[in-house]
């Protein structure tokens, strides 16, 4: 018989070992070889062999399992990662600066007259009380930094925010974005009309150096980009290009109205030197005429005596180095008297009376 056959008859389920292996395999592949001796023959090693190699199998495929596993978990957590970045795509982080790092731009539209009124006063306190501003402002990274090195900011809007923080002396919360001239132009336009609290008078102030500096080539082209009304765009210039006086005849140039642009802009055009005049005369006085009048004045020529003249401003009749009396001249042409309390008596009324009427029977008009 040969060995091929001699083999064919063994039964390798009865040789020694085996049947221990085979239970060692099923419950601990690893256990094989560590509580079995090794059989000697040829074909007992080449079961030895193959009981390794399904040991080994047997590993790699609880690894694998494994793998899978821990796959499939960060799988997942790569999926709610993703979800999450989505919902702030688009958005720009914040940050806290000094805001002594911060300066304001060439194109800065907020009058200084804006940090004295009672609204600011008001957001300074609400940004005092809540230990810094909640709605962050938006700055641009500056051309160059400090003499210390330390990073500086241009702003872009939120001009009182960042003067409050600085007179707190707190950290302004801040949007860094990198903007043209043009588009911080554009941004602090729209975001301050949204706002609806830039007066005519500052829109046409920003209007005017952005043409002046190039930014746009015509009313019309800086009224698109900014998705502003041009003819509320040209009021706004025309506003802006009043003579010095006019302006500061005003208690305040932020009181200057868009529907006032047109006559204030005509009164000028036609006699120049009579509405800065009168203008002049309003400030002089002192007194703080409301806004409508010192319009109706520079705007209301009358004639009288045959020549065309603006009403004045008051004039002031002091008797001992005190105010006795005003004489004012109305916009419709009038002209009134207002005496001082118990400098007229019921003897003294029939004398001025008799005075004024002798004024105007004489047909003579005061220079004043």
């Amino acid at each position: 018989m040969g060995l091929r056959d001699k083999a064919s008859k063994i039964d390798f389920a009865s040789l020694p070992g085996m049947a221990s292996a085979d239970a060692a395999l099923s419950a601990d592949p690893a256990a094989i070889g560590a509580e079995t001796k090794r059989p000697k023959t040829a074909p007992g090693a080449m079961m030895a062999f193959a009981g390794d190699q399904r040991s080994e199998l047997l590993k790699e495929n609880e690894a694998l399992k494994v793998k899978a596993e821990q796959a499939s978990a960060l799988q997942g957590q790569l999926g709610e990662a993703l979800d999450e970045l989505k919902t702030w795509e688009g958005a720009k982080p914040t940050r806290l600066i000094d805001p002594k790092q911060i300066c304001r731009t060439k194109w800065a539209n907020r009058h200084e007259v804006n940090f004295q009124s009672d609204e600011y006063a008001q957001l300074k306190a609400e940004i005092a009380n809540a230990g810094g501003n909640v709605q962050p402002i938006k700055v641009r990274p500056a051309a160059s930094e400090g003499d210390d090195g330390v990073p500086r900011y241009e702003l872009v809007y939120g001009h009182r925010r960042h003067q409050a923080c600085l007179e707190l002396g707190l950290p302004v919360l801040a949007v860094v974005d990198n903007l043209d001239d043009r588009s911080l132009f554009v941004e602090m336009d729209r975001e301050n009309r949204g706002r609806k609290d830039l007066s005519p008078w500052e829109q046409g102030v920003m209007y005017q150096r952005a043409l002046d500096q190039g930014l746009f080539p015509s009313n019309r082209k800086l009224a698109e980009a900014v998705g502003a009304d041009l003819t509320n765009v040209g009021r706004a210039l025309a506003l802006a290009n009043l003579p010095e006086a006019v302006v500061a005849a005003f208690p305040s140039p932020l009181e200057l109205q868009y529907r006032w642009a047109t006559p204030l802009k005509d009164a000028v055009e036609a006699d120049p030197e009579a509405v800065q005049a009168c203008a002049k005369e309003i400030r002089a006085a002192g007194a703080k005429l409301p806004a409508k009048e010192v319009f109706e004045r520079l705007t209301a020529p009358k004639k009288l005596g045959g020549s065309t003249v603006l009403p004045p401003a008051q004039l002031e009749i002091q008797v001992a180095g005190k105010r006795a009396a005003i004489v004012q001249m109305t916009v419709k042409g009038g002209t009134t008297v207002s005496i001082e309390p118990g400098l007229v008596t019921t003897e003294k009324l029939k004398a001025l009376a008799d005075l004024v009427e002798k004024f105007l029977a004489g047909g003579k008009r005061s220079k004043g």
